[in-house]
């Protein structure tokens, strides 16, 4: 491969909690002695970025004024030109674009515009830690509909019970996630369609979470929800960022996608109203420097080594954690991994098989934050040896401990 997605970072000291965090607030314990942490938790990635990121900061950082300033042309026609290349978005304008500090503020501030606090929001679930907080927090009532699984393991939305919950309880506001984080689900069209359906039919607004949407693994296909229909264009605010494709979190700074003059002024203007919702120089300049060619040949690198490393973990998962199941994601770099039937043989608790991880530097995630019964949520974003390396421990020290 042209790009590095071997070598191991030394991330400790370098404003990590992904391992600095260890121990300390929602994350994982740090690993007992004899053992180092193996990050497998926080939804960042291990591999060094496209080096044009750093050169293109590294550029910016030599002049010296950081005063105020205004997003630059290059900034939008950057985003336009990946749009249009990696989604096949057509009619996308520099006017249809707003800046947000990260996506979880962007999806407050559009649902803020047409909802009033205390209304019901539809989210599916399994459910993203994140939805959940900000929509407790900003006094909204989460309506959850489950995705269930198919006969071949699918996670797939269920229609009657989307319907059922619209029609029943008057909500006129939900997320959709695209690709779906935890469970991975990266949505066909037929499914997008008929979902669209039923928000048109009870007129609900929809913000759709699309971060993820670079991280498609091998054999599948993101659909922006907006390029449904013009009716899904209209009603759908599309949240979007390269922090998750190109490792950026700490840099801050996403977008958004809205067709709808009227409700695109309001996000603006919601989004204003705290003043701290302004963009990062630094972070402009990242975002030009990741989606520079260098940065589309890096994202195709990287769905390749995600995509092997996504195989390698569910075949180890079916050969040798006997009772535990996964159904492989479609996209993201995360599995959401089933562990009741292994828990119920063993007479052990998640908490337990949590904690057994943790002590041999496995620093998975607590999978029932995301509304997971008996899962763990495991991030596969590092070099293959790392992978590897933690499925080791699992199977010796957890799930065929002697």
């Amino acid at each position: 491969m042209k790009y590095d997605f071997t070598s191991i970072l030394e991330r400790h000291g370098k404003d990590a909690i992904a391992v600095d965090g260890l121990g300390t607030g929602f994350a994982p314990s740090a690993p007992k002695e004899g053992f180092d942490a193996i990050p497998m938790w926080v939804a960042d990635m291990n591999f060094p970025v496209v080096p044009t990121i750093q050169q293109e900061v590294i550029a910016r950082v030599q002049h010296p004024a950081f005063g105020y300033f205004d997003p630059s042309d290059e900034y939008y026609n950057a985003i336009l030109q990946w749009q249009a290349r990696r989604n096949g978005v057509t009619g996308l304008e520099k006017q249809h674009i707003g800046y947000e500090n990260g996506v979880l503020g962007g999806v407050v501030s559009a649902l803020n515009c047409v909802c009033s606090r205390g209304d019901k929001v539809l989210v599916h679930s399994p459910t993203y830690i994140g939805f959940t907080r900000c929509l407790e927090n900003n006094g909204y009532d989460i309506v959850h509909s489950s995705l269930v699984q198919d006969e071949n393991g699918v996670w797939r939305m269920d229609f009657a019970d989307m319907e059922k919950h619209l029609a029943e309880e008057h909500i006129h506001a939900a997320i959709l996630c695209s690709p779906h984080n935890p469970c991975g689900r990266v949505w066909e069209r037929w499914e997008l369609e008929k979902a669209m359906e039923l928000f048109k039919k009870y007129n609900v607004y929809v913000v759709s979470d699309e971060i993820w949407s670079d991280i498609i693994l091998s054999g599948h296909k993101h659909i922006p929800t907006q390029s449904i229909s013009e009716d899904a264009r209209q009603r759908t605010a599309a949240m979007y960022a390269p922090s998750k494709t190109f490792n950026l979190a700490g840099l801050i700074g996403s977008y958004h996608i809205v067709y709808n003059d009227w409700w695109r002024d309001r996000i603006k203007k919601e989004s204003s109203l705290c003043h701290y919702n302004s963009m990062n120089v630094l972070s402009m300049h990242a975002l030009i420097g990741a989606y520079k060619p260098e940065g589309y040949e890096w994202a195709d690198e990287l769905r390749e080594v995600l995509t092997g490393n996504v195989d390698f973990a569910c075949d180890y998962i079916a050969q040798h954690f006997e009772g535990v199941k996964v159904a492989k994601p479609e996209g993201t770099y995360m599995l959401f991994v089933d562990c009741t039937d292994w828990c119920a043989a063993h007479g052990k608790t998640i908490r337990e098989v949590e904690q057994a991880c943790w002590d041999v530097g496995a620093a998975v995630q607590d999978g029932t934050m995301f509304h997971g019964p008996c899962h763990l949520r495991m991030n596969l974003a590092s070099p293959r040896s790392r992978i590897e390396e933690a499925f080791r421990r699992m199977d010796q020290y957890v799930f065929n401990a002697k």
